[in-house]
């Protein structure tokens, strides 16, 4: 790069801090799941933060695989994540500290309105995976190591199947646009509540199999360890991670709805 472009670009940094030093405002870099940015929460919840605290959240939305694996870098500041297997790991490895019990809601199966598998009569959630399985009919993974994929790979072992019948689709997508793709193929996929309803009404797909508690989808805000990485803002993550389980960030998070019905349910003790 030449030295007068290495100058200017030096120079344009430079500019930028000092306007965030003389406005007070600190950034936070969170890693968090497609599903809360997906359904509109982080849109309710995070304007908040900023505005009270004269703070940038800078958000990247990932599957959880891929969050946690930034926390282990140390390429954020804290994680917002829905997969406690993960997350017991990242915490045990002492990568993470202080996880904190963020909120819940659930998963559900959506698939065509004719129901071609027959889940809306399925006894159980693993019936349900095996009549998809054995009547080979389309269904559209997320195939990216998120809390969403996650969760489907332990669905499928508890149906004891193993998914390679001709149409499972593995497409390395977010929720919303793995929704998109499963409208598209008339097929089915398996979705955290809160994008379905954030989605429901751009497709033709419907819920066709709910309520079983294999279902249930915990998420939690982590921290990352301060002691194994320089230059985290973990007083700003601290902040955040406060607020967010405070009665007021609980509050936002409870009554976020859309079209009358609660997305997510606060779940900070």
């Amino acid at each position: 790069m030449k030295k007068w472009m290495k100058g200017l670009l030096s120079a344009t940094v430079l500019s930028l801090s000092v306007a965030q030093a003389v406005a007070g405002e600190t950034v936070v870099r969170l890693a968090t799941t497609t599903s809360t940015y997906n359904s509109g929460l982080l849109d309710v919840l995070l304007p908040v933060f900023e505005q009270k605290h004269q703070t940038r959240i800078h958000v990247i939305a990932v599957g959880t695989g891929k969050a946690l694996r930034m926390g282990r870098a140390g390429d954020v500041d804290l994680v917002m994540t829905h997969a406690p297997g993960a997350e017991k790991k990242f915490v045990d490895e002492g990568f993470g500290i202080n996880a904190r019990s963020l909120m819940y809601n659930d998963f559900v199966l959506v698939g065509p309105a004719q129901d071609p598998a027959g889940l809306k009569s399925a006894n159980s959630v693993a019936d349900a995976m095996a009549r998809i399985a054995s009547g080979n009919a389309v269904f559209v993974s997320r195939g990216d190591d998120s809390g969403t994929h996650k969760k489907e790979t332990g669905l499928w072992h508890k149906a004891s199947v193993t998914p390679t019948f001709s149409s499972y689709r593995e497409v390395g997508q977010g929720m919303g646009k793995v929704l998109q793709i499963a409208d598209e193929l008339n097929g089915y996929t398996l979705t955290d509540r809160g994008t379905w309803l954030a989605y429901e009404d751009r497709l033709q797909l419907k819920l066709v199999f709910e309520g079983d508690k294999a279902l249930f989808n915990p998420y939690q805000v982590i921290l990352v360890n301060p002691e194994l990485h320089k230059g985290l803002n973990t007083l700003g993550a601290e902040n955040l991670q406060r607020w967010l389980i405070s009665e007021e960030g609980q509050k936002l998070i409870g009554d976020f709805r859309i079209k009358g019905k609660a997305l997510f349910h606060a779940s900070a003790s």
